[in-house]
């Protein structure tokens, strides 16, 4: 007999039906290990084709996503490593010319980290395929299904914050 998430991914496969249930658990926690697993994927690829650590590829997109400067610190708690191991990935970071330590306050003892421009390109472009794929899934689901699961996400990463944090 098959599992749920066995029947769901063969009605995804087969194209009928709505797909999975979305109320079981099951089937949602397998569809987010598998993203996971895709993703991870494609970061442990670029990782390797410039020489860096998955860890490193995670740096960059804090930095890439950052809504203001990103410093050291703020690098530090958001991947939860040390302090020495932050400096260890933005000197591998900026040896492989992804980024760089600015400071462009007053204050000289805060620096900045800034993506390089052309590694920002490159990263684009590696992860074209990503962003490809993103907006076709996208394009099947109206605007009212996405903003469901756009809150599903931000309230999913909200509950992973806190895990990470009681952890730590």
């Amino acid at each position: 007999m098959a599992t749920a998430n066995q029947r769901g991914q063969h009605a995804h496969e087969r194209g009928t039906g709505s797909g999975p249930d979305a109320s079981d658990l099951h089937v949602l926690a397998a569809q987010l290990r598998r993203m996971n697993g895709e993703i991870n994927r494609l970061v442990h690829g670029f990782a390797g084709a410039h020489g860096l650590h998955a860890t490193d590829v995670q740096a960059l997109a804090a930095i890439l996503d950052a809504r203001e400067p990103m410093t050291p610190g703020r690098l530090r708690e958001h991947l939860g490593l040390t302090s020495g191991a932050v400096t260890a990935c933005v000197d591998r970071l900026e040896r492989a010319g992804h980024v760089r330590r600015v400071r462009e306050s007053a204050d000289r003892r805060v620096v900045h980290l800034r993506y390089v421009p052309a590694a920002r390109q490159a990263a684009r472009a590696y992860f074209l395929p990503l962003a490809e794929a993103a907006a076709t899934a996208r394009a099947r689901f109206d605007d009212d299904e996405l903003a469901v699961v756009v809150r599903f996400l931000t309230a999913m990463n909200e509950e992973l914050r806190l895990v990470r944090s009681d952890d730590g």
